[in-house]
């Protein structure tokens, strides 16, 4: 067996704990503030190409999309403005007969000439408001409404007509009034936002 020199002073062991600590000591600042990370450049976002909003009163043009029962796109002049229909308000998508409204809607303007006849207002979601009526003459408010597809706006209407239209519905039990209890699109709206939060 072999004897250790024990004139050594330091043992391998504490050498390499020893240069560990000098690594460690030469690598870390003492004290100073950490070099700052560098940034990524970002890249500026292109704004979106927005067409002008126009003060639309009577407008014709194609019906290209049906979004729900009661919001339309309508080409016109090149370009596609939302519509959403005036004194009505159609069952969501989401909600019992929402898919029925929409389907409706479809049937009896999609693809066809529309002429919108509006306030020139938009709402706030840069919709024009109005009265749909195809070439033939159909009052597409109106038929959403007969349908038993609709109920007549009265935060937003005081129309007779669209009232006495949607008192023969429910009488009538057409549509969603066939159901034991509907819910109007904005008490299902305003309960959705209270869900939320």
């Amino acid at each position: 067996m072999k004897k250790r020199n024990r004139n050594t002073k330091y043992s391998l062991g504490s050498l390499l704990l020893l240069l560990a600590f000098l690594f460690y000591y030469a690598c870390v600042d003492k004290g100073e503030q950490p070099a700052p990370a560098v940034e990524k450049p970002v890249k500026a976002k292109k704004p979106k190409a927005k067409h002008e909003v126009r003060a639309l009163k009577v407008f014709t043009g194609k019906v290209i999309g049906i979004k729900d029962g009661d919001t339309f796109e309508v080409l016109y002049d090149g370009q596609p403005e939302r519509v959403r229909l005036a004194e009505i308000d159609c069952p969501e998508k989401s909600q019992p007969f929402g898919k029925n409204a929409r389907q409706y809607a479809s049937d009896l303007c999609f693809g066809k000439t529309v002429t919108v006849t509006s306030d020139g207002k938009r709402d706030r979601y840069g919709r024009v408001v109005g009265i749909v009526t195809t070439e033939n003459g159909t009052n597409v408010n109106e038929q959403l409404i007969k349908a038993g597809l609709a109920w007549h706006y009265k935060d937003y209407s005081d129309s007779r007509e669209l009232a006495l239209l949607e008192q023969h519905a429910r009488t009538e039990r057409v549509g969603l009034w066939a159901d034991k209890n509907p819910v109007a699109p904005w008490e299902w709206r305003k309960n959705k936002r209270k869900k939320k939060q």
